[in-house]
C-alpha cells in the first residue's frame, strides 16, 4: 500500500488546513489510517487516527476539539482537517497506515502503524 500526504501550507495562527492522505495499491480500504507529526529538532508524535472497520475515531489531546479526521471511502482518502490552528502545530504531518486491530488497540503507537507516507510541511506563523 502507498499513501501520499498532501495540503500543507503557510498559514496565520487562528486559520485552518485541511490534509489529505491517498491511499493507493492493494486493499487501500482495509488499512487503518493514522496522521503524526514531527517538529524540527523533537520526536514524532500522534495526532489523530480512523479505523478502517466502524470510522472510529482517535484524537490526542493536543487534537481534540480543533482537529477532525474523516475518510471518503469512495475516493480512498483520510483527511485531517485542522482549525485553531497555532504555532505549536508547525511541524511535518505524516500519514500512515495500520492492521485494523493493532490501531484499535494502540492509535497512538508507531508499531501499530506498517506503511508510511512522505511528509507535508505545515507552518503556523504570522
Amino acid at each position: 500500500v502507498q499513501l501520499q500526504a498532501s495540503g500543507g501550507g503557510l498559514v496565520q495562527p487562528g486559520g485552518s488546513l485541511r490534509l489529505s492522505c491517498s491511499v493507493s495499491g492493494r486493499t487501500p480500504r482495509f488499512w487503518s489510517i493514522g496522521w503524526f507529526r514531527q517538529a524540527s529538532g523533537q520526536e514524532r508524535e500522534w495526532v489523530s487516527s480512523i479505523a478502517s472497520s466502524d470510522g472510529s475515531t482517535y484524537y490526542a489531546d493536543s487534537a481534540k476539539g480543533r482537529f477532525t479526521i474523516s475518510r471518503d471511502t469512495g475516493k480512498n482518502t483520510v483527511y485531517l482537517q485542522m482549525n485553531s490552528l497555532k504555532p505549536e502545530d508547525t511541524a511535518v504531518y505524516y500519514c500512515a497506515a495500520g492492521d485494523p486491530m493493532g490501531v484499535v488497540i494502540a492509535p497512538a503507537t508507531e508499531q501499530a502503524y506498517e506503511h508510511w507516507g512522505q511528509g507535508t510541511q505545515v507552518t503556523v506563523s504570522s
